[in-house]
């Protein structure tokens, strides 16, 4: 998941409507240029990988394949809003996108995405199978084909201080089970001063508290919807998950939990206010960046686990190709590189190896360039993406694909109404039982649509 997930069948309106849960923003001009046969325009988010992508391709890319590329860069809810409008009006402006994994199955459903099978086979330099099994898994259709390419991805672990836990005489499990983990909260939280013994977002929305609670509702054996497109919101091991979830954070959690999210939890952790932190992968370059008060004293585990063998998350920004672009071969030789094992080597080099876009090839996990900016958090974080299973995430078959989300376009919206319930949950304002009850209503109006059997695809 991202730092902060924030939006994601029928006609196209519905679906702009849905993946666009916030008003639209100004977006600025077109796509910065004019077209060309040797051109491409590629509309994308405006994290600092993919600026230093921006800076990188003139000088590299187009010096080496004549091929321009004109960039329109954005923030994340508006490059979201833009995206759903272009693709499903299929107007072809924009060739290229910066998709997530979340995104990419429901635009392949729906036509709107090339697939890249051809382009892959017709190119062994890429080298398809150095791409960590789990992407190409939650980048591919329900026919089988491969639409995305991932430029970056996560999954979730338990950071701890590991001087803290040290100090009380607690050895933290290379693999914890969440009664372990909710023990050693417990045994922490006080022996500094200020020092909580645990941060778990508790913010309202479907990339914030309900990214990491739905992993643990996996874990706990529960599921938002059966195979056969029963809401389970209220069901068993959803309220297990819930009430262990709230319960913990309210007993050991961070001050402030039901407006906390990833940035708060960082700082938290890095500022020590809290002694560990369930969440994003991408968080361990912050805290062993050069600047950071924490670097060489945070500690990286498997995500928690009750059920299930695993419960990491997985989030990635991938590259995916209009159907409509008439430049699908330029589109394909721009991805091809961006997601090369020679770019990640180019920004190492140039930009740094901490700016390194990772978490998507085996390879990355063996240079050693990389290994000595990220030797404290490589190899967990391998392990947590390479582990993650986006088909079986919990006990039971599922309906879609997702870990931390439901791959459906009405998911953004169920989840953010049902984050604000959990929320309210942690912070005392309603019962767990009370929120989730309300929750299943949601949930079961969603699960209706699909059991009429007029949902699309």
């Amino acid at each position: 998941m991202p730092r902060c997930m924030r939006h994601g069948a029928g006609l196209a309106p519905m679906i702009v409507a849905t993946l666009a849960v916030t008003g639209c923003a100004g977006w600025g001009g077109g796509p910065g240029g004019g077209g060309g046969a040797n051109s491409i325009n590629v509309l994308m988010v405006n994290n600092p990988q993919m600026i230093d992508l921006q800076k990188l391709t003139a000088t590299n890319f187009t010096k080496d394949t004549g091929i321009s590329v004109n960039f329109t860069v954005l923030p994340e809810n508006d490059v979201r809003d833009k995206i759903s409008q272009e693709f499903s009006s299929q107007a072809g402006q924009y060739d290229v996108a910066s998709l997530s994994n979340f995104e990419v199955p429901i635009y392949a459903r729906s036509g709107w995405v090339a697939p890249l099978d051809s382009h892959v086979a017709a190119d062994p330099s890429f080298d398809q199978a150095d791409i960590l099994k789990p992407m190409t898994t939650s980048l591919s259709g329900q026919d089988g084909k491969l639409y995305g390419e991932p430029f970056y991805g996560e999954s979730s672990f338990l950071m701890y201080r590991k001087d803290v836990l040290a100090n009380a005489g607690i050895t933290m499990p290379a693999t914890p089970t969440w009664p372990q983990v909710a023990d050693i909260a417990a045994k922490v939280d006080g022996t500094r001063p200020g020092m909580h013994g645990i941060c778990l977002r508790g913010q309202p929305g479907w990339g914030q508290v309900i990214a990491p609670m739905t992993t643990v509702v996996n874990t706990f054996g529960g599921t938002w919807f059966t195979k056969d497109w029963q809401a389970q919101v209220n069901g068993e091991g959803f309220r297990k998950a819930t009430d262990f979830y709230v319960g913990l954070v309210r007993a050991h959690g961070e001050s402030g939990a039901p407006q906390a999210g990833f940035t708060e939890c960082l700082n938290d952790l890095e500022q020590g206010n809290v002694a560990m932190w369930y969440d994003a992968t991408s968080a361990a370059g912050s805290l062993e960046a050069a600047d950071s008060p924490v670097k060489g004293k945070i500690g990286y585990v498997a995500a928690p686990v009750v059920q299930t063998p695993h419960s990491g998350w997985l989030y990635t920004w991938a590259w995916a190709i209009q159907q409509a672009s008439t430049k699908k071969d330029n589109a394909w030789k721009f991805i091809s590189w961006a997601s090369s094992k020679q770019y990640e080597n180019l920004v190492g080099s140039q930009v740094g190896w901490s700016r390194v876009p990772a978490g998507k090839r085996a390879s990355t996990y063996s240079n050693p360039e990389y290994l000595k900016q990220a030797s404290a958090f490589a190899q967990p974080t391998l392990h947590a993406i390479s582990s993650a299973d986006p088909l079986n995430p919990g006990v039971q078959p599922r309906p879609a694909l997702g870990i931390q989300f439901v791959d459906i376009p009405e998911f953004p919206d169920l989840g953010t109404q049902v984050s604000q319930e959990i929320s309210s949950a942690i912070a005392g304002r309603t019962s767990v039982d009370d929120a989730l009850n309300r929750g299943q209503k949601l949930a079961d109006d969603v699960a209706a649509f699909y059991r009429s059997g007029k949902a699309s695809g």
